[in-house]
């Protein structure tokens, strides 16, 4: 059994649309690669439940990549339980979808508190914690040029005498350079770096919004192609 007429450009719009969405699992599950690595580069936030969001997107991605494929299956055999089948699971993976960017959207609300206790926790955690820690704070601080989280004054505890830094916090790193520097302007960076981070994170979160809503838009599409060529072939038209 086959589609004619304008139900036959249906099915091919169908398999079209399948391997755009083939391309935008694909496209999902590097967008969610990338931000999840720089949230895990960003050492205050490896324990934030914000990387549920760039997690969920991954896993949205693959199974998008596989479903698109059972789809173009279905559209080009023209069989009514594959294509069915093919618009119920994307019909799920569209609320699923939703679902994560009303979650990466609550994140973005929550940044403050999320970023202002990682990084007090990253500053208290600094001198008792691995090398590989350390490393990455100080990282961290070098790339964004800031120091502590709301200034420089709070590495206070860091050595006696409380008015030195790690070196990381200077604007010319070497060896020492931020012993006794604190508030040399001209030595040390002075401004802390939560509003740093959260624009970085921010600027990500928001790609991951963006993805999610644009693919769940042409999804939708997706599905109304779906719904015509099933309706078509339960019609039982004659073969092309």
């Amino acid at each position: 059994m086959a589609v004619e007429g304008g139900l036959k450009c249906v099915k091919f719009l169908l398999f079209f649309f399948n391997f755009l969405f083939w391309l935008c699992g694909l496209a999902l599950i590097v967008l969610g690669i990338l931000v999840q690595v720089a949230l895990h580069n960003t050492p205050v936030m490896r324990n934030a439940s914000g990387s549920a969001a760039p997690l969920a997107l991954i896993a949205v991605g693959v199974i998008i990549f596989f479903i698109s494929f059972f789809g173009c299956c279905g559209a080009w055999k023209e069989s009514h339980c594959m294509v069915t089948t093919f618009a119920v699971l994307l019909s799920l993976i569209i609320i699923i979808e939703i679902g994560t960017a009303i979650a990466g959207y609550i994140f973005r609300g929550k940044l403050n508190g999320i970023v202002h206790d990682g990084l007090k926790d990253m500053i208290s955690n600094y001198k008792n914690s691995t090398d590989d820690f350390r490393k990455s704070v100080d990282k961290l601080q070098e790339d964004m040029k800031c120091c502590g989280a709301n200034s420089s004054t709070d590495w206070g505890s860091f050595m006696s005498g409380g008015d030195s830094v790690p070196d990381s916090c200077c604007k010319n790193v070497t060896k020492s350079c931020g012993v006794g520097a604190m508030l040399d302007g001209s030595k040390v960076y002075q401004e802390g770096c939560q509003v740093a981070v959260e624009a970085l994170l921010r600027k990500n979160t928001l790609w991951v919004i963006v993805g999610a809503v644009v693919i769940a838009f042409l999804q939708i599409m997706g599905i109304v192609f779906a719904c015509l060529l099933m309706r078509g072939i339960r019609s039982g038209y004659e073969v092309m």
